[in-house]
C-alpha cells in the first residue's frame, strides 16, 4: 500500500516540478536558424512571450512588449518571442513580428513541445526566468495596463537579484 501512495504522490507532483525551470531548449527562427536558450538568455532575467499571429490578446500585447524590451539592457534582461503558430501559418510570423516592430529574437514552437514542457495552456503567456533558469514569474493573458504590472515585476526582480549579488560579494 505504501508503494501505491508514493507512486500517486510522485506522479502528482512531477509535472509541477518540471515547469519550475527552463531547460536549454533549441528552436528555429523564422529564417531557419537553430538557436538555443543559452545563446539568447539574459544576464539576470529572460522574458519569454508565447504568442500566435491569430491571437487577439497577443496582437495587442506585442507592441507593449516591444516598448518594454527597449527600456532594458539586453545583457541584463532579454526578451524572446515564441510563436506557437502551426506550420500552415509560418509564413505570417516574420511579417507580423516586423509589423509590430519586434527587435528581440523570435523562435518557432510549431509542434508546441516547449509550451507543453513548460505546462503552458493559455496564450499569450509570459514567463520570466532568472539567471539560473528558474521561472520566477508567470502571466497569462493580456489586458490594457498589464505592461505596467510587468515592468514593475521586472524592476522588482532586477532589484532583488542585485541585492542577492551584493550579499554574496
Amino acid at each position: 500500500m505504501r508503494f501505491v501512495v508514493l507512486l500517486v504522490i510522485s506522479t502528482t507532483f512531477l509535472p509541477a516540478s518540471f515547469a519550475q525551470a527552463i531547460y536549454d531548449f533549441q528552436l528555429e527562427t523564422p529564417e531557419g536558424k537553430t538557436v538555443s536558450y543559452s545563446d539568447i538568455k539574459g544576464g539576470n532575467l529572460t522574458v519569454i512571450d508565447f504568442w500566435a499571429t491569430w491571437c487577439k490578446p497577443c496582437i495587442n500585447s506585442m507592441p507593449k512588449l516591444v516598448e518594454l524590451s527597449n527600456e532594458y539592457n539586453e545583457e541584463v534582461v532579454s526578451f524572446i518571442g515564441v510563436s506557437i503558430d502551426s506550420p500552415r501559418n509560418l509564413s505570417k510570423v516574420k511579417p507580423f513580428a516586423q509589423t509590430v516592430g519586434v527587435t528581440y529574437p523570435v523562435l518557432l514552437d510549431t509542434d508546441q513541445q516547449l509550451m507543453q514542457d513548460l505546462s503552458i495552456t493559455v496564450i499569450p503567456t509570459l514567463i520570466i526566468a532568472n539567471a539560473k533558469g528558474e521561472i520566477v514569474y508567470v502571466h497569462e493573458g493580456f489586458a490594457a495596463g498589464d505592461e505596467i504590472l510587468l515592468k514593475e515585476e521586472i524592476d522588482r526582480l532586477i532589484k532583488h537579484s542585485e541585492i542577492r549579488i551584493n550579499e554574496i560579494t
